[in-house]
């Protein structure tokens, strides 16, 4: 006779807004191949709808964070889940959120795995408070990590013995033959794809593309993405008082067959970002065949390798040293085309949907059982 399938409750990111954690949460909510080895409920973590509200406390995200935990209620009262899948925030007002849902969850004696898409709790952990949060939440709670790059933020918290470590995955894509090779009089195309954030280095992207301008290269840069902490209008303005009209253009957000056409377009791909954990976008462009040039923090290192599949620039790197990386590029149309290919046979290999499914549903069963 067959056993009953074991129930889990999913606590977890859904769009909008588009952005790591909640493509994944979907990813996990529409996945055929968890779902049919578990029983599902899920309730969406989500206050902020839009990534401009990120961070910010108001009486809407009040009132939606009291809905969540009355579901939350609910679902523990009429179900006992052996298993709660928790996307953990472990930093900010989104880590205090969670807090509260946590200790309700505590309050029924319910088993909690962890998923961690961001970190900085090493920054976070020297005030008094968030240490004693931290100490609580992690208490006897297995870890997903995405990569072991990332275990040195938790390190304090959680044993190695408690960590699993499951790398992200994005459904395939072909890309068109007839883009990948790109002749002609056609500027040399650079894509930046993510929320336009200081922190992403949106500004030192814009300093490298008026040292390749001085240098008197043919480019065109493209950054694509919802505005953020940097407006439309403040990117076109920094990059207009450096003479860079023409050569910088923000094209907003794209979805579907336009995002996939500005990545078929594109020569190379960059995200000098100091702040990422895991960037999907990375992947989504060596699924592409781009090769990428980005900063070696966070789990990173375990996506690009170095001079292989793309460069990694050092965090205390600046401006010039991208612009040297962009040109090494821009100079040799062969590599470019080996990093690229090299980067998709790693995509195929590492992070595609189906082997991030595998991967996370051998994680719960071990957990679960």
């Amino acid at each position: 006779m067959k056993s009953e399938r074991k129930e889990i409750l999913y606590l977890l990111h859904l769009p909008p807004p588009v952005h790591g954690s909640s493509v994944v949460g979907e990813q996990i909510k529409g996945s055929r191949l968890i779902n049919d080895a578990f029983r599902g409920k899920y309730i969406n973590l989500i206050l902020s709808r839009k990534v401009n509200e990120s961070g910010k406390t108001n009486l809407v995200k009040i009132v939606r964070l009291v809905k969540i935990w009355l579901t939350l209620l609910a679902t523990l009262i009429r179900h006992k889940p052996h298993l709660c899948y928790y996307a953990l925030t472990t930093t900010g007002p989104g880590f205090r959120k969670d807090v509260i849902l946590i200790a309700l969850l505590r309050l029924f004696h319910t088993k909690i795995i962890y998923h961690i898409h961001n970190r900085g709790i090493i920054n976070e952990k020297n005030n008094r408070l968030n240490d004693l949060f931290y100490r609580f939440v992690f208490n006897q709670a297995p870890v997903i990590l995405l990569s072991r790059h990332l275990y040195y933020d938790v390190k304090e918290y959680v044993p190695e013995s408690s960590v699993y470590y499951c790398a992200n995955g994005i459904s395939d894509y072909q890309p068109r033959i007839a883009f990948l090779s790109k002749t002609g009089n056609r500027p040399f195309r650079i894509l930046f794809f993510s929320n336009l954030m200081r922190e992403k280095g949106v500004f030192i992207l814009v300093e490298a593309c008026k040292i390749l301008l001085e240098k008197g290269y043919h480019f065109q840069c493209e950054f694509v993405g919802g505005e953020s902490d940097v407006t439309e209008k403040k990117l076109t303005d920094f990059a207009g008082g450096m003479g860079l009209d023409g050569h910088v253009k923000y094209l907003g957000k794209r979805y579907g067959k336009l995002k996939e056409m500005v990545f078929e377009e594109a020569d190379i791909f960059v995200l000098p970002s100091r702040c990422d954990c895991f960037p999907l976008v990375i992947l989504e462009a060596m699924q592409h065949r781009l090769p990428v040039i980005s900063y070696a923090v966070g789990g990173i290192p375990e996506i690009v390798d170095e001079g292989v599949t793309g460069y990694l620039l050092h965090p205390q790197d600046d401006a010039n040293d991208l612009a040297e990386r962009i040109e090494s590029l821009i100079q040799n149309p062969s590599l470019r085309e080996e990093m690229g290919a090299n980067g998709r046979v790693k995509y195929e290999n590492f992070f595609t949907k189906r082997v991030f499914e595998r991967r996370l549903l051998s994680i719960l069963q071990d957990v679960i059982n």
